[in-house]
């Protein structure tokens, strides 16, 4: 007995150590990009720390990590009543960690060519941020802000986000420069694409559909080899008119290929859709917001 008390009470504080130890990562990587790369070569960011480089670039003196963590204030004396506790409480954490890291000194990287540099800094942000995401909280920012809108005024994440990006990108291009405005859409554009890959990867969840006359033999199939549900749906040909069963599953990107093969070697002639998920909520095969 003694011994489970300490294994449930050690099983707490690891988790928080290892959600910590992510956001720390991805922070450091995060930093790295925008001192390393974007700082150097006058570009803009994504999000909060677009604004906090916008002001930095206007009063040099003002420390990036100190602006940052300033702008994130008013979020956080609003978040705590908009935004789940656990993920708020990781934020806030997130917020100092990558405030700080922000303000530790990183050396140039040795690459001199705008769009290579723009690239690079996406790939080194996004593999940061994705780090950062799959931790239990976030490095607020951004984030908080599209979590707050969301759930007060039901304005969608992506919304928020696409709207206060292009207002950073304007002001960069009208007051400072335009090219290098260009090449942060092209960093933005290249860590939004690498974070999806760290986020999501294989664990993305697709929709199938299946319409087959050997309905029940592919039921059981995927019952007993993937050990997914399936939902049975009755349907009904628009041309021949006849009853259909059409069958609906949510599986793993991992798990397609087996399904796919499954369903092929059943009946070749089955017909199959798969369609991506933006959220799926349920036991063991969701993947719903952790905020």
């Amino acid at each position: 007995m003694a011994k489970r008390r300490w294994t449930s009470a050690l099983r707490p504080a690891g988790q928080v150590l290892w959600n910590m130890i992510l956001i720390a990562l991805g922070s450091v990587l995060c930093a790295a990009g925008i001192n390393g790369i974007l700082i150097p070569q006058k570009f803009l960011a994504a999000g909060f720390t677009g604004v906090a480089l916008i002001f930095h670039y206007v009063a040099p003196s003002l420390q990036v990590g100190v602006l940052y963590f300033v702008l994130n204030i008013p979020l956080y004396a609003l978040g705590w009543k908009y935004v789940g506790r656990r993920f708020f409480l990781y934020s806030l954490a997130g917020v100092f960690i990558f405030s700080a890291a922000l303000a530790w000194p990183y050396g140039m990287f040795p690459v001199h060519d705008k769009i290579l540099s723009a690239i690079l800094a996406g790939i080194i942000s996004g593999v940061g941020s994705g780090i950062i995401l799959r931790s239990l909280g976030s490095a607020g920012g951004l984030d908080i802000l599209s979590i707050i809108l969301m759930k007060r005024f039901s304005v969608r994440l992506g919304s928020t986000i696409l709207g206060f990006n292009a207002l950073v990108l304007l002001i960069g291009a009208v007051f400072f420069s335009l090219e290098n405005s260009l090449y942060t859409l092209v960093y933005i554009y290249v860590s939004a694409y690498i974070v999806n890959l760290v986020v999501t990867g294989l664990s993305q969840r697709k929709a199938v559909y299946i319409i087959s006359p050997q309905w029940e033999r592919i039921t059981r199939e995927i019952q007993e080899k993937v050990q997914r549900g399936v939902t049975i749906v009755r349907g009904q040909g628009g041309y021949t008119g006849q009853e259909q069963q059409i069958l609906y599953t949510v599986i793993t990107f991992r798990e397609l290929s087996i399904l796919k093969q499954l369903v092929s070697s059943i009946d070749p002639d089955a017909f199959v859709v798969v369609t991506d998920t933006l959220e799926v909520m349920g036991h063991r095969i969701g993947n719903q917001p952790h905020w």
